[in-house]
């Protein structure tokens, strides 16, 4: 991955010139269709890691310290959509949602009436380059200090050829020299009208890139160009949704943490949350350490309490006994799971009957009952998989399938509950020190699994961030050793998980 580097002044020009911005603004170029996605809204409106890219790509600069307001240029007859997407989000620095033109350079012209005259900064960035980073922005910015226009670049991995209209090789440059063109690219508002100003009487004029036009009709100009990043891609192309869903994926292995235990209690205490196979593992130490932070937990189980996950009547009896002591339901972690290890063939139908219901119908029956419940209070849904789902393994066939089906469901769930302020997630935790693996694998080397707490606390977390429709990593840290369950906790443990 690209190295992130800060703008330094050994790289500025001796005489830079002076320069009092207004505000800066960053215009956010959503005009795109989605001809090449084959789809059949614009891209830009597109649901990546359950929200849509534009409300990825506005995050960004909403957070953003150096940025005073957003202007969204929208691709013609979806103006109402991306307003939509502005309000719900509560961006508040948005200050315009307008209409687009028909090519780029007709909606840097339309953006740039809506700035105004003032002497400002202004960033020009793809809507769909969700994975733009707040250190690319703050670069942006601080380099217009010294320089009226800023590109954003990374070096090329490829050798990149010339050819000729017979597709013949003319040239191969210099590699070293070469640099792929990303967004944003700045300048100071004066720059980039006067370059504009200039180009409407070439009766020749077409660009795809605001620096160019800056270097064909300001010649003379120096475009400083920073560091991008090998994740701030364009998604352009059917794969890219995918590496770009992979990408927040990656970016959301690490939650949020919080530093201390005083953190950790202001966020949590009067929170109640239902844990559905909280006797044993993982689900036991969420437990503990919630209630360790103030939060009201009620664990549920077969063992301990009779629930069985994969029964509507069991977890609609939980959740009302939880709602019914604290009036409020703000978190359902579903942790309950078995694993019965034998080729499929050799598997009676009892056994697949119990493995399907308890990883996978239980879930789901959990899902329903406790929407109601987490539109109340905004909560969220916790899932748990196994690092198995991304592709299934022989002699548990049934157990990586099933636990394959819950990342789905989350990333499903995370767009249909979007409308009611629900966050899904799901836990991928590495293999991990509980009963139920101690029953299945039996004794294992301690320095190779994740201790359970570690899982617990990556949950909370979780619970406590604004993720949604993440499958976040949980790994082990190193020289982390577990405690492993002994035998008889892991034989007890597993006739609990049954029923969660």
């Amino acid at each position: 991955m690209t190295q992130d580097h800060t703008t330094g002044p050994d790289a500025a020009p001796q005489t830079p010139a002076p320069w009092r911005p207004s505000r800066t603004v960053a215009v956010v170029l959503a005009g795109g269709t989605g001809t090449r996605l084959g789809l059949g809204i614009p891209k830009q409106l597109l649901k990546i890691a359950g929200k849509p890219i534009i409300e990825h790509t506005l995050a960004v600069f909403e957070a953003a310290p150096e940025i005073d307001e957003i202007i969204v240029l929208m691709a013609a007859g979806h103006v109402a959509e991306a307003q939509q997407i502005v309000e719900k989000a509560g961006f508040r620095k948005v200050s315009k949602v307008i209409e687009g033109g028909d090519t780029r350079n007709a909606t840097t012209r339309i953006a740039l009436d809506a700035v105004g005259p003032d002497d400002c900064n202004i960033l020009f960035h793809d809507a769909v380059r969700p994975l733009v980073s707040g250190r690319i922005v703050r670069e942006c910015v601080n380099a217009l200090w010294t320089y009226s226009a800023v590109d954003v670049a990374i070096p090329s991995a490829d050798t990149i050829i010339q050819v000729d209209e017979n597709d013949c090789i003319t040239d191969i440059p210099v590699r070293s020299s070469l640099r792929r063109g990303q967004t944003p690219q700045a300048f100071r508002s004066g720059t980039i009208r006067e370059a504009y100003r200039r180009a409407e009487g070439d009766p020749n004029f077409a660009a795809t890139d605001d620096c160019g036009v800056v270097l064909r009709y300001l010649p003379g100009t120096p475009i400083k160009v920073i560091d991008g990043s090998d994740e701030n891609i364009k998604v352009t192309h059917p794969v890219d949704v995918h590496l770009a869903d992979k990408l927040f994926q990656l970016a959301a292995a690490q939650a949020p943490r919080l530093t201390d235990h005083r953190s950790y209690t202001e966020e949590l205490t009067g929170r109640t949350i239902v844990v559905f196979g909280g006797s044993y593992g993982i689900g036991h130490d969420l437990t503990e350490l919630a209630r360790r932070y103030g939060a009201q937990v009620f664990p549920f189980s077969r063992s301990s309490t009779g629930t069985h996950v994969e029964r509507a009547a069991d977890v609609e009896a939980a959740l009302k006994t939880a709602f019914e002591a604290t009036g409020r339901i703000d978190h359902v972690v579903v942790t309950a799971g078995i694993l019965e290890k034998g080729a499929l063939v050799e598997m009676d139908e009892e056994t697949m009957d119990r493995v399907l219901q308890v990883n996978f119908v239980g879930p789901v029956i959990a899902a329903r009952q406790a929407l109601p419940y987490l539109q109340q209070t905004k909560g969220q849904l916790l899932l748990y998989t196994s690092s198995s789902y991304t592709r299934g393994r022989a002699q548990y066939a049934l157990y990586s399938s099933t636990k394959a089906a819950l990342v789905n469901l989350t990333q499903a769930l995370s767009d249909e509950w979007a409308e009611f302020g629900v966050r899904v997630n799901c836990i991928n935790p590495e293999r991990t020190a509980t009963p139920m693996r101690t029953k299945a694998f039996g004794e294992e080397p301690e320095h190779t699994l994740l201790a359970a707490e570690t899982v617990a606390r990556a949950s909370l977390d979780v619970l406590i961030s604004d993720l949604t429709g993440q499958v976040i990593d949980v790994r082990r840290a190193p020289g982390e050793v577990p405690s492993q369950p002994t035998p008889a906790q892991a034989e007890q443990a597993a006739g609990a998980a049954v029923g969660g």
